[in-house]
């Protein structure tokens, strides 16, 4: 990681009006919403974001081994410009989805023994990959993975870093020396309860990666 680069925050699982807007008001680059009807995080089929909900921050639509029209369907309802795909999803499938104008985050469930070769046929389908802690469910398993082996990715494709990340521990990310980090992703370490994120945890989190939390003039 160059020390002039800006990492953005993504918060993921956001669900509750309310906390919405309040982590909101701190303006991440991304929130994340889940559309997995497993996941503890799951927002609901009707679901819809706060209209007053800062058009700067992006809105994340997350899937796990949806149909591609079910996807598309939802990020026309909901109003989604990236979607997270945190199943088996193929090439083929990004590059459908990308067709259709929106930016695909493309997930790798990351072990001791991942082989980053991988990734390679999903380079020219997606915008970014997502490396997870690989553990029991599709993401928010509250567990780092050895940070070590992204020493071992090719850094081509700019990623998101997730799996654990909380404010005590984001600070190590100035440990990631050249590496193609676009942002860290947020969820279960600075969370109340599933679904529902503290803003001071959110806020210090920013701040511990060096940055400033920013906040909504309005």
């Amino acid at each position: 990681m160059s020390s002039e680069r800006k990492i953005e925050i993504k918060v993921c699982g956001m669900r509750d009006y309310e906390n919405i807007m309040d982590i909101g008001s701190l303006l991440p680059t991304y929130l994340g919403f889940i559309f997995y009807p497993s996941s503890p995080r799951f927002v609901c089929n009707d679901f819809r974001i706060p209209q007053t909900l800062p058009s700067s921050i992006k809105r994340v639509g997350v899937f796990v081994n949806e149909s591609k029209g079910n996807i598309i369907s939802k990020s026309q309802w909901v109003g989604f410009d990236h979607v997270q795909l945190h199943g088996n999803e193929s090439p083929q499938q990004c590059r459908a989805l990308k067709a259709k104008g929106l930016k695909v985050i493309k997930v790798f469930s990351i072990h001791e023994d991942f082989n980053f070769d991988t990734t390679l046929p999903y380079k020219k389908e997606v915008d970014y990959f997502l490396f997870d802690t690989k553990g029991k469910h599709p993401g928010g398993n509250a567990k780092t993975f050895n940070w070590n082996i992204l020493k071992l990715y090719d850094q081509e494709i700019p990623f998101f870093l997730s799996g654990g990340l909380s404010p005590e521990n984001v600070h190590e990310i100035t440990d990631l020396k050249n590496m193609n980090i676009h942002a860290l992703d947020l969820n279960s370490g600075v969370e109340m309860s599933p679904g529902i994120k503290s803003k001071e945890k959110v806020e210090q989190a920013i701040r511990n990666t060096g940055r400033e939390a920013r906040s909504d003039p309005s």
